[in-house]
């Protein structure tokens, strides 16, 4: 149950083009709001957080996420799922230890694209969605031209002590098979000194296999 969650947020591309959203904040506001994100990813250079995978049957997972840009993430999963998740600042890779077998797939493909990527210009192919709460931001980008490539919606809670005044609480991917994917984080920590050997994984598949 938790392969198809994690198959889905690795996989489900995601195009860079603009896209019309419901109610969206004024143009003003639009631009001063994604000019906040943007600067919050670019002040991110490594990052920690504890994760929790929601798929659409209300089924979850934990672990932890490790983020250092340019391009690298992980997603290491709680004891007994043996998946990972992981970009090595090129592809995105989801390994599945249990049936042997690695898929990869190039990091602008994916929807984390938007986070792995800080110098992507954002008013292209995102928008601010309209929030209940003053203190939170919502942040949806889709190609409506390419539905099968999903649409992924990022939500940031204003923080003036976190890095550009924003701090990184989630995001959601539904992809066109309809499947829902949500990712809640907590106990974020930035700045720490993380190994690039920390975006590498053992390959499950005989090396007869390996391609």
């Amino acid at each position: 149950m938790y392969r198809l969650a994690a198959l889905a947020l690795a996989a489900a591309p995601l195009a860079l083009s603009a896209v019309a959203i419901v109610a969206p904040e004024p143009a003003a506001a639009q631009q001063d709001t994604l000019a906040q994100v943007q600067r919050h990813l670019r002040a991110v250079d490594t990052m920690r957080a504890d994760f929790i995978e929601t798929n659409r049957a209300g089924q979850s997972v934990r672990g932890e996420m490790f983020l250092k840009r340019p391009g690298k993430i992980r997603f290491s999963y709680e004891e007994g799922v043996n998946m990972l998740v992981v970009s090595d600042g090129r592809a995105l890779t989801f390994v599945d230890y249990d049936v042997r077998q690695v898929q990869r797939w190039p990091i602008g493909d994916s929807p984390l694209s938007v986070l792995l990527n800080p110098d992507r210009d954002l008013s292209r192919y995102a928008r601010v969605l309209d929030s209940p709460r003053s203190s939170e931001v919502r942040v949806r980008a889709r190609d409506p031209e390419h539905p099968e490539y999903g649409t992924i919606t990022i939500t940031f809670l204003r923080n003036p002590s976190a890095p550009g005044g924003l701090m990184l609480q989630g995001w959601t991917v539904l992809d066109s098979q309809n499947n829902l994917t949500t990712i809640n984080l907590a106990n974020q920590r930035f700045g720490m000194a993380i190994s690039d050997s920390t975006f590498r994984y053992r390959d499950p598949r005989p090396r007869n296999r390996r391609r």
